[in-house]
């Protein structure tokens, strides 16, 4: 096992904030805008729990012939839980995001966040949210696990890094959502 208790705390605390985002954020008619609430009733944040809790997963010493394979997945664990909570962003403000002008359309028909590919959400987080969140060096960070998730596609030869680094940004991950959570609305204070 790697032994790294500011890891283990990190995924531990990554778990119970996806916990309770999960418990407030799937039944809120009534409090969220019904268009919202409808797209955060059919979301799956039960799996971002669930992938928050697959991070344990990678805690644990795996055969040498399976550490690039274990690795490359980490970071397909990883990316998922990110992208999930972009949309999450977006779909708890999807009033606002669909009278955006700069909200992703196709056909002139709002995209909804729920459906975005993860490239043209990140583009819309460049060009909106990063900026709005002050925090616009949070690019780099996705755009970087976007890459090392991308080797999930394992014939062409990508750069995955080691699973030190997945842990650092594991603990970035924390901050990000940290981050997303405080701005997200709740009923109390």
């Amino acid at each position: 096992m790697r032994d790294n208790k500011e890891t283990i705390d990190a995924i531990n605390q990554i778990i119970k904030i996806n916990s309770s985002i999960c418990n407030f954020w799937t039944d809120v008619e009534g409090f969220a805008p019904l268009n919202a609430a409808r797209l955060l009733n059919k979301s799956r944040l039960d799996r971002q729990v669930s992938l928050s809790y697959c991070l344990k997963i990678w805690l644990e010493k795996v055969e040498e012939n399976a550490e690039e394979g274990s690795l490359i997945l980490a970071w397909t664990n990883l990316g998922s839980l990110i992208e999930g909570t972009m949309k999450l962003f977006l779909t708890v403000w999807y009033e606002t995001y669909k009278i955006d002008i700069d909200a992703i359309k196709k056909k002139g028909k709002i995209i909804d966040p729920d459906v975005l590919p993860f490239e043209l959400l990140i583009q819309y987080f460049r060009k909106r949210i990063w900026k709005i969140l002050k925090k616009e060096e949070l690019e780099d960070f996705v755009r970087h696990i976007q890459s090392r998730r991308n080797a999930i596609h394992s014939y062409k030869d990508r750069e995955i890094g080691t699973f030190e680094e997945f842990f650092s940004y594991v603990q970035k991950y924390l901050e990000l959502l940290i981050l997303i959570n405080n701005k997200l609305p709740h009923p109390f204070p």
